[in-house]
């Protein structure tokens, strides 16, 4: 089955706790701390799988969990941190986050390989807190929790020549013509309902690939037929060759079956009709066919027109020619610019306060990614560990906010599911 698009949720691995201990041994007085960092947790890495050619494998696992890190223990031992999770992917896959709408990686090279989610740092033991004016803290961490994202993965294929054009025009036989590729042929429309891939060898030391993409009638960029589904992966594509039955044989017009799926290419993306195009027409050998190209020839001048019988091999290798050699003078475009990049974003400081604060009918809630992070960390089993929180919630503003806003003592104030008491 052919999937190139599927959601997921990404819940990277926690980080493992920190141990709070005392070195306790004989002839050794004033241990001191001696509890170990938590590990890191696991990772979730894409990385490109030239063997697969579909995202199925993704298609039932909606959820991916990393694993957590190991808890620190004493006696300085530091926890293993886990092993990331690896998921192979087609080339050509594109990952966007869905909350920011930006690309994360758009993964084009055999070798690529990128971390979509970040597993949370180990928390420190209490050996980590110790300094000269508090030489045995009574603090440890929890391990931070690992990054959560939402994600699209897409596959766009990797094709040097896109074919379109209407049902039943010969695409499917020309490229099972020109390469290995089999694709299913048979005399009636959306025979082929995925896109076939086809490498054509000029010589014995150069190639290229063809894309057969189906689905293209009028209205295709609207969701009619299946070209909604397939028009994107004409996107990668250097070339764009219509394949067009110059025989009209289904009563059809071939300069207005041009016309059309030029206009559905330029409803899809205005950019692709900047691609260089070419015009293969089929079914030469047809009646009619000559009268055909010859009214086609007086009304398209500006693209090269080469005239073909794919049944029967006519005409094949001018073609094979033609396409290799414009090849060797386009470069190969990136299909994204930098700025939709989540790694080119700039992200500077801003004055706004990193928390929000609103009043519930019982209690003051508070809102906020490092405010709802520090809470996660901290371990409230000792005073220490109570007083360093409250002390870094005060750093950040929070209690000046909350007494701008009219808190009183005593008030309720929430954050996620743990509640505190106020106190001016």
């Amino acid at each position: 089955m052919f999937i190139d698009e599927v959601t997921i949720e990404l819940y990277a691995g926690d980080g493992g706790n920190g141990c709070m201990a005392f070195r306790r041994e004989k002839f050794i007085p004033m241990g001191g701390p001696y509890g170990g960092n938590g590990g890191k947790g696991s990772d979730i890495i894409f990385e490109v799988d030239e063997g697969l050619n579909t995202l199925i494998d993704l298609r039932y696992k909606r959820v991916i969990k990393g694993n957590k890190g190991a808890n620190g223990e004493g006696k300085a031992k530091q926890g293993a941190s886990a092993k990331d999770i690896i998921i192979k992917v087609p080339l050509g896959t594109v990952v966007t986050d869905t909350e920011t709408n930006l690309i994360i990686a758009d993964l084009t090279k055999k070798e690529d390989r990128v971390v979509v989610a970040y597993g949370g740092r180990g928390g420190r033991g209490n050996m980590a807190f110790a300094t000269r004016s508090n030489p045995a803290p009574a603090i440890a961490e929890n391990g931070e929790p690992g990054e959560y994202k939402k994600i699209k993965v897409e596959l766009k294929l990797l094709a040097d020549v896109g074919l379109v054009g209407m049902p039943s025009v010969g695409k499917s036989t020309l490229i099972s013509q020109i390469s290995a590729s089999k694709p299913k042929i048979a005399a009636y429309h959306f025979t082929t309902l995925t896109p076939n891939l086809g490498v054509v060898r000029v010589s014995e030391n150069k190639s290229f690939v063809v894309a057969d993409l189906p689905g293209l009638i009028e209205g295709a960029s609207l969701g009619e037929g299946l070209g909604d589904r397939f028009l994107k992966h004409i996107e990668r594509t250097r070339i764009i060759a219509h394949v067009i039955d110059m025989s009209g044989f289904e009563g059809r017009n071939p300069y207005e079956d041009y016309q059309i799926i030029n206009q559905e290419l330029r409803n899809f993306n205005e950019k692709i009709m900047e691609k260089p195009q070419i015009v293969i027409a089929n079914k030469m050998d047809m009646e009619g066919a000559k009268e055909n190209l010859r009214e086609f020839q007086e009304k398209v001048k500006d693209v090269p027109i080469y005239p073909i019988s794919a049944i029967k091999k006519d005409g094949l290798q001018p073609v094979i020619h033609a396409l290799s050699d414009q090849l060797d003078t386009i470069e190969k475009q990136p299909l994204y610019e930098e700025q939709q990049f989540e790694s080119h974003i700039l992200y500077q400081f801003k004055s706004e306060k990193p928390f929000t604060i609103t009043k519930d009918s019982d209690a003051w809630i508070i809102r906020g990614k490092d405010v709802e992070k520090l809470l996660r960390m901290t371990r409230f089993t000792t005073d220490e560990a109570v007083a360093r929180f409250a002390n870094k919630l005060r750093k950040m503003g929070i209690d000046d906010t909350l007494r701008e806003m009219g808190a009183e003592d005593g008030d309720t104030v929430r954050i996620l599911d743990f509640e505190f008491e106020y106190k001016l």
